[in-house]
């Protein structure tokens, strides 16, 4: 107690003397922390409690008003960078393209961090990629171009259909619509051509397969047309299918007059695009009767192949099959992927021989059955001796499982 009374009477007369004298003057030292100073009253017992004042946070000072001489004093690392006139020259501070790429390298790397946080780890799919597609492709989209629509209700063919909509005879919801490409949906939308509305329900997909006679051409509307030959089929479509529209039947591809065997019938003509267009690679094999007798020069001519509008088509094999008893004559299998306007004969011709007769057994993977009457259908799985045929769905497999496998074929 003694003590802090001798304190507190030192620092009375050391201001005091400072009053006194005005003209002294202080020199300022180190700012020190606040001291309080609690005394009890009590005589048992005395404490001291000590606080300290926060610091003041000291201010950031700014780059540009940074004081010259302070910099003088760090160490200048120098830079050799060539000149706009092609020289090298010092200077003390980088080139902006470094500046630029390490900028750049940072951003990069940041948004890759931001990506790999965001990323979330995805499910293994439910489905296999071929059911995913197929689903989409038949189910999914209900809304289609109305040209599609019109080719597929049988009004008439897609380049048929797209001059109808041009010429203003067809109507969507009242209006009247010029755009083929127009989305659409039978099922909602309201559809009129030349007055008579088109069905909500639209025909199914159809693929036949015909074992075409001699004499009977490709194409539609003649008197001979092989889509003649399913007049039957489509007599008692609405028997079959009440309430849905009779499909309109296309050829995929063509065989001339003369030549008989495999051809596709359909209403696909995503599917008859597929299998007709040169990326599909799909081979097509066939069989020819040769009239006179075949050496192992005319088979080394076939295979060197023969020019064709200007184009020089080669046969992916060529062979001599083995003398029947019940077909006197020679024959060939002859396998091409190329499918033009009369290859084998071309072929054939340029060779020195003559055909007797010609046919198509298979179309990529797809075999023409021995016991074909006239036409299949591929939709359903059961076979008989009819007229209508069953097999199988090829359609429901990829186009690259149509190529030829032996493993996948049935062989006649």
């Amino acid at each position: 107690m003694a003590s802090v009374a001798g304190a507190a009477a030192a620092l009375a007369s050391l201001s005091s003397s400072l009053l006194s004298k005005p003209s002294l003057s202080l020199i300022p030292i180190r700012t020190l922390p606040r001291l309080t100073c609690s005394l009890a009253t009590s005589s048992s017992s005395q404490e001291f409690n000590i606080t300290f004042a926060p610091p003041k946070p000291k201010p950031k000072p700014d780059s540009a008003e940074l004081d010259q001489d302070a910099l003088a004093g760090q160490l200048i690392i120098p830079w050799i960078v060539r000149g706009e006139d092609g020289n090298l020259k010092l200077q003390s501070h980088p080139p902006a393209r470094f500046l630029q790429a390490i900028e750049t390298k940072s951003k990069s790397a940041k948004k890759k961090k931001e990506g790999a946080e965001k990323r979330v780890p995805t499910a293994e799919p439910k489905y296999s990629k071929a059911a995913r597609r197929f689903y989409n492709e038949n189910f999914r989209d209900a809304e289609q171009r109305l040209s599609k629509v019109l080719a597929a209700a049988g009004v008439a063919s897609r380049r048929s259909s797209e001059q109808l909509i041009f010429d203003g005879k067809v109507t969507v919801n009242g209006s009247v619509c010029n755009t083929p490409q127009t989305k659409v949906d039978p099922g909602r939308d309201i559809i009129y051509v030349n007055g008579n509305r088109i069905p909500k329900r639209l025909p199914p997909k159809v693929y036949l397969a015909l074992n075409k006679p001699k004499g009977y051409i490709c194409a539609s509307g003649e008197n001979k047309s092989v889509l003649g030959l399913f007049e039957d089929y489509l007599k008692t479509w609405d028997k079959r299918n009440s309430g849905v529209p009779r499909p309109r039947l296309f050829t995929v591809g063509r065989l001339d007059v003369a030549t008989t065997g495999l051809i596709i019938v359909t209403n696909d003509g995503d599917f008859a695009q597929k299998i007709s267009h040169p990326s599909s690679n799909l081979s097509k094999e066939y069989i020819a009767a040769i009239e006179g007798v075949v050496s192992k020069r005319h088979l080394l001519a076939i295979s060197e192949g023969t020019s064709i509008d200007g184009v020089h088509c080669t046969p992916d094999s060529v062979e001599l099959l083995p003398q029947q008893p019940d077909m006197p004559r020679p024959r060939l299998r002859i396998v091409v992927h190329e499918g033009r306007n009369h290859e084998v004969r071309e072929l054939v011709k340029n060779a020195g021989l003559e055909i007797h007769s010609l046919k198509r057994v298979r179309i990529g993977g797809f075999r023409l059955p021995s016991d074909l009457g006239q036409y299949l259908d591929v939709l359903a799985g059961n076979a008989s001796a009819d007229d209508g045929i069953q097999l199988y769905k090829p359609w429901l497999m990829p186009v690259e499982l149509w190529h030829y496998r032996n493993s996948d074929v049935a062989r006649d």
